[in-house]
């Protein structure tokens, strides 16, 4: 049921910029009665933990000149309700105090932890290392960051991650800022609906099993009883 909610999660997800698809970490459950064996009828796989898989997503063109694509590691910082906030999704626009919003309103971080502020409607021109320049005067550079250990990042929704207490960001470095174009979800159709089909396969070997087992037990408790 974990595995079906994730991929689940996955395939709605598949067209959504900047998502990071969710896996699992399996490891192998043993019964009590199963000791000392390392596989077998009383071996079962068990999802330990899930995990976010921070692959790099393509890259797709738009032609809208504040969409901001990743390449590279690293996260836009935005400030969210409650703190900061970080994302790979670089669907922006201009809100109507002349800042760098996301699609959720938020405050697009510059690296001096300002938001960006774009006071006119003249073109923007970023560059790879997200300098901000309007009407030829710099607004500001985007605040890229990373983390030493992603997997301490928990999804927020709509595409926001929050880090751990006990995890900082720090400048993300070797990453490239791209124009006009969006990172595309790394989950993909195919891969999900094929998963999708293994884990319902699993599903139902299993749901024979229990089925197996109780009629076994049926069986074994009329035996005694008749032998009774």
């Amino acid at each position: 049921m974990e595995s079906l909610d994730m991929l689940a999660n996955n395939i709605a997800n598949a067209s959504t910029s900047g998502y990071k698809a969710d896996r699992e970490f399996y490891s192998l459950y043993a019964a009590p009665e199963a000791a000392g064996v390392i596989s077998g009828p009383d071996t079962l796989p068990l999802v330990e933990r899930p995990w976010t898989d921070f692959s790099q997503g393509e890259l797709r063109p738009t032609g809208n000149p504040l969409d901001l694509a990743l390449v590279g590691k690293g996260f836009f910082s935005v400030d969210g309700r409650g703190g900061p906030l970080y994302t790979r999704d670089g669907s922006f626009r201009v809100s109507a105090g002349g800042q760098l919003v996301t699609a959720e309103g938020y405050a697009v971080r510059g690296v001096d932890g300002n938001p960006i502020e774009l006071p006119s409607s003249a073109p923007v021109e970023i560059s790879p290392d997200g300098t901000v320049v309007q009407d030829g005067q710099t607004a500001g550079q985007i605040a890229v960051v990373d983390f030493a250990d992603p997997a301490g990042l928990s999804k927020q929704g709509h595409n926001y991650f929050r880090p751990a207490a006990d995890l900082s960001a720090a400048p993300a470095s070797a990453y490239e800022v791209q124009q006009g174009k969006l990172e595309n979800s790394n989950a993909s159709n195919a891969e999900g609906a094929i998963r999708l089909v293994s884990v319902m396969r699993q599903f139902e070997m299993l749901q024979k099993a229990a089925a197996l087992g109780g009629e076994m037990n049926r069986k074994a408790v009329e035996e005694v009883a008749r032998v009774s």
